[in-house]
Order: structure tokens, then C-alpha cells, then sequence
């Protein structure tokens, strides 16, 4: 006998939710860094680091995501968004800080032995998505002092001579940018994997 009885429809998951300050920050944060990427450029163009004044040169076809008139205009943008970059950045880490969403953010002990042994394959996801965003920590903070130590080299003298000279301060900072474009596909396909869509789309929407 059947029965009649019709089966429930399978209730949807919470829908995820975010802090208006983690949305603003992840908003101004592609913003500033795709401006800092454009200036970035247009240094490089007049200013290769690999090879000096006639070095390794970037294909013409990047030359419309540059922003600046030459080396003087390509700097002085890159510097004030740094500004923009570094100290949302700082907004940010106070935040996660004082909130203690640190705990839910950064990678620990734990994490590592679930990669090591757990069979769950959700659990794992969510070690490595952790371990992830921690690693990139170093790598920021290398951007930040290179960047500094090239912005004002006199006044930051100790910080520039940590990196023994100018050229390896350049190729220093230079080699954070694919890096940290690396860690932000990485960190979207692994919101997806372990939030889906819903969670990506909280970020930066209501």
C-alpha cells in the first residue's frame, strides 16, 4: 500500500552572512590591489626588473590595462593606492582581531592532522581553505615592507637593507604579485568548494 503521505522538499541551508566591514574590506581590497596591478604595470613597462632599462619586456597587449603616463605617473599612483591597500588591510586584521574570527580564519594544529588522516572529505576542504588563508599572511607582509623600502628608501633604510640591495628588493616585490593572484583563485575556488556559490556571493552582496 502506498502511501500518501508526500515527501518533504529538502529545506535549503543557512543562507550565509557577513559583516558589512568583511564585505567593504573584500570590495576596496580587488579594487585597490586590480589599481596597484594597472600602476605596477606601467613601472615595469619603463622600469623592467628582470634585465635593467633594455630587459624583459611585457607584451604590448597589456599596455591598455596600464594606468600612468610613464614612470613618474605610474609611481605616484602605485604609491597612494598602497596607502589605500596597506591600511584596509590593517582595518581588517584589527577586525578579525578584536571579533576573534581569527579562530574561525586561521589554520592550526588541528587542521593539519585532519589533512594528515580524516575521511572527511568536508572537514578536509575546510583545513586546507584555513591553511590557505593563513600562508598568505608572510606573503602580504613581505608586499608591504618591499613596497615601503622602495616608497621611501632613506627613511627606511633598515627595512631596505634586510633585502641586501635594490635589485633584489624589486624582484622581491615583484615575484608577491602572482603570488598573492595565485592565493586569490585559489581562495575563490575554496569559498566555492566549501560554501558554494551562497558563500562567495555573501562576500559581497546581501
Amino acid at each position: 500500500m502506498e502511501s500518501s503521505i508526500a515527501p518533504q522538499p529538502k529545506r535549503p541551508g543557512k543562507k550565509p552572512t557577513q559583516a558589512v566591514f568583511a564585505k567593504v574590506f573584500h570590495g576596496v581590497n580587488i579594487l585597490s590591489l586590480l589599481l596597484m596591478m594597472a600602476s605596477g604595470l606601467r613601472i615595469y613597462a619603463a622600469n623592467p626588473v628582470f634585465g635593467g632599462r633594455e630587459g624583459l619586456r611585457l607584451p604590448k597587449f597589456l599596455e591598455f590595462l596600464m594606468i600612468g603616463d610613464g614612470l613618474a605617473q605610474g609611481r605616484d599612483w602605485h604609491f597612494a593606492i598602497m596607502w589605500v591597500y596597506s591600511l584596509n588591510l590593517l582595518g581588517y586584521g584589527l577586525f578579525i582581531l578584536c571579533t576573534k574570527r581569527w579562530k574561525q580564519r586561521f589554520a592550526d594544529g588541528g587542521d593539519l592532522k585532519v589533512i594528515r588522516v580524516s575521511a572527511n572529505i568536508k572537514r578536509r576542504n575546510y583545513a586546507w581553505h584555513r591553511l590557505v588563508y593563513t600562508s598568505i599572511i608572510p606573503i602580504l607582509l613581505l608586499s608591504i615592507a618591499s613596497g615601503l623600502a622602495m616608497y621611501k628608501p632613506i627613511q627606511f633604510a633598515w627595512l631596505a637593507a634586510l633585502f641586501r640591495d635594490w635589485q633584489t628588493l624589486r624582484v622581491v616585490h615583484f615575484i608577491t604579485v602572482p603570488i598573492v593572484l595565485i592565493f586569490t583563485f585559489v581562495h575563490s575556488c575554496m569559498a566555492l568548494t566549501v560554501g558554494g556559490k551562497r558563500l562567495v556571493k555573501s562576500m559581497f552582496l546581501a
